[in-house]
C-alpha cells in the first residue's frame, strides 16, 4: 500500500525543463517520482555491487557449458 504526501518543493526550472525534454514527461509530479525511483535504483545497484565478492567461504558454483 502506498501513501502519498503533499509537499512543496523548490525545483530548479532549468533542470525540470531539461528532464521534461529528455523524457517527454511534462507532469511535474511524474518527473519528481521518476527522479526518486531512478535515485533509489542507482543507490540499490551501488549497494549490491559493493557486496560483490564479499562471501569468501562460498563454494564455486558449477557451470554447464555447451560445446
Amino acid at each position: 500500500m502506498s501513501t502519498v504526501d503533499r509537499t512543496t518543493l523548490n525545483i530548479d526550472r532549468a533542470a525540470l525543463a531539461r528532464a521534461a525534454a529528455l523524457t517527454g514527461v511534462t507532469e511535474k509530479t511524474a518527473l519528481v517520482r521518476m527522479g526518486l525511483e531512478a535515485l533509489i535504483a542507482k543507490a540499490a545497484a551501488e549497494r549490491l555491487a559493493a557486496l560483490g565478492g564479499s562471501e569468501p567461504r562460498l563454494r564455486r558454483i558449477p557451470r554447464r557449458r555447451n560445446r
